[in-house]
């Protein structure tokens, strides 16, 4: 079963969904997406704070962390933007660090960004509160034994 994750976020008038829960793993990409649905595309250590900004919403969302991040793939138009990204994601991400790879591309597909981020985290079963314990009447059995 797949549920898509409600967030505040806005689209950019593109069919897809900000996050995907399936069996418990959050699927979702994070972009540099303002909260007046335009995209943020100067500097590309604002560009990552606000990707990872929008990330930590679409997990609490769902009813994780970024220390439930377990995957990421990270993709970049310009090697020079490797190290200052590391840089803001080593205080975004709690230790252990998610694994990741870096792909340096041409474009991203967002005009004017510089950085994708495409996440995998295991956040159990998506819920963003416990279920409640329901209480049930316990059987009991007797148990007779017989004099012989």
């Amino acid at each position: 079963m797949k549920r898509a994750v409600k967030t505040d976020i806005p689209k950019h008038g593109r069919p897809f969904e900000w996050g995907i829960v399936a069996d418990g793993t959050l699927y979702t990409a994070a972009a540099p997406m303002k909260a007046d649905g335009t995209l943020e595309t100067g500097n590309i250590r604002k560009q990552i704070t606000l990707a990872l900004s929008n990330l930590a919403k679409v997990l609490k969302s769902a009813g994780g962390t970024m220390a439930d991040v377990t995957q990421t793939m990270l993709y970049v138009t310009d090697r020079s933007y490797i190290d200052p990204i590391t840089e803001v994601w080593a205080k975004a991400f709690p230790k252990p660090y998610p694994n990741r790879a870096t792909v340096v591309v041409n474009e991203i597909g967002l005009k004017g960004v510089g950085l994708v981020v495409l996440v995998t985290a295991c956040i159990g079963s998506g819920r963003t509160k416990p279920r409640p314990v329901r209480k049930t009447a316990r059987k009991t059995t007797r148990r007779t034994t017989r004099r012989r």
